[in-house]
């Protein structure tokens, strides 16, 4: 097992880390997330163009790089540190760990060219009206008439479901919930974007009303989807550190530059107490989650545990770094100049993105055999 980065991985985390600097400042990330797409187009072309970013675990036959989970995290944690406003997590890891998971080679030598570019724009529906992972099933239903598929129903919320080229539905059928691929301007679909907390992360509510849609051959196992699950939240943990390691760095600098009563407050032992304490979470969070995504790529049997591990830690432990953030700048962490106020609100909404951490306690409980 590696916890360390090796010289190839911190070559891809300073090239991701020196892209970011240059085409993601404060400023872009507003634009972007403001704009009428909601995500930063041009950024998302050099990530997963350029960089080849999106298709990391893609194999190479499919126009990936054939890289690991590893690397995908190195990835996805730099993308945490700026907030970024990409559809990556949807696209490069649930639509991608989607289709692999499936193992449809049709599907696959279909989408996953496409996914690994960035020239698709891929989405997974799979929670339910409540949010629930796999309530989908419940809430979206597939008939089969006249030779095909077609889908009705809701579900929400969708990452990045507004702007997919592809979707991947989880549906319910009459032998059971399975796997379905819609086209994202098929008839009889209509995507809705929701207001979430986190104004850098695109949601959707999709609606189905007889919506064409294509069974994915033996997709009926829900082990795909805890799978899918699983691998996305260890992507997420990454994302969650990055917030981490751009908190404690912003914070220091500001505590280090701001002077009350004639001396930094960071010489204040309240201040620097608290500090020590994310300097804490994000050693622990590295460790953590270096060895679920080690866990992902060679020991694929602890994968379900090493990632509820992960979200069990992460979860909470990233939304208190960004809380201690704002808290610690005083006033102007809560104004909107700041950026700790977006790391807050990436901090609070992936807290609850896969489940809440106590329902992450009951898995890890689950699978430990408490």
């Amino acid at each position: 097992m590696r916890l360390v980065l090796d010289s190839e991985q911190e070559q891809l985390r300073s090239s991701v880390r020196d892209l970011l600097t240059d085409h993601a400042p404060s400023a872009a990330v507003r634009a972007a997330m403001e704009g009428d797409e909601g995500y930063d187009r041009a950024l998302w072309r050099r990530l997963a163009g350029d960089l080849g970013a999106a298709g990391l675990v893609v194999g190479e036959r499919h126009g990936g790089a054939g890289a690991g989970h590893v690397e995908r995290a190195v990835v996805q944690q730099e993308l945490g540190r700026v907030p970024a406003p990409v559809p990556y997590l949807a696209s490069a890891v649930l639509a991608v760990d989607a289709v692999q998971a499936l193992g449809d080679e049709s599907v696959s030598a279909e989408l996953l060219p496409g996914l690994a570019t960035g020239e698709r724009i891929g989405a997974v529906a799979a929670a339910g009206a409540d949010g629930t992972w796999g309530g989908a099933a419940t809430s979206v239903t597939a008939e089969h008439r006249g030779g095909g598929w077609s889908l009705t129903g809701r579900v929400a919320p969708v990452l990045a479901g507004d702007l997919a080229d592809v979707l991947l539905v989880f549906a319910g059928t009459t032998g059971g919930a399975r796997w379905f691929v819609v086209d994202g301007g098929a008839e009889g679909l209509a995507r809705t974007a929701l207001v979430g907390l986190d104004p850098t992360r695109r949601m959707a509510r999709l609606d189905f009303a007889g919506t064409p849609a294509r069974a994915v051959d033996g997709a009926g196992s829900t082990g795909v989807l805890e799978r899918v699950r699983d691998l996305a939240v260890v992507a997420l943990a990454a994302e969650q550190l990055g917030v981490v390691e751009r908190v404690l760095a912003d914070t220091t600098d500001y505590a280090t530059a701001r002077v009350q009563f004639g001396r930094a407050i960071g010489s204040y032992q309240a201040v620097k107490h608290r500090l020590a304490d994310v300097l804490c979470t994000r050693e622990q969070a590295t460790a953590l989650v270096r060895y679920a995504a080690w866990t992902a790529d060679h020991d694929p049997d602890r994968l379900a545990e090493a990632a509820a591990l992960a979200q069990v830690h992460l979860a909470p432990a990233c939304f208190q770094a960004a809380a201690d953030g704002v808290q610690l700048k005083g006033g102007i962490g809560y104004t909107w100049e700041d950026d700790a106020h977006l790391l807050y609100k990436r901090a609070k909404s992936a807290e609850v993105l896969f489940g809440t951490p106590g329902q992450a306690r009951d898995r890890l409980a689950d699978r430990l055999g408490f």
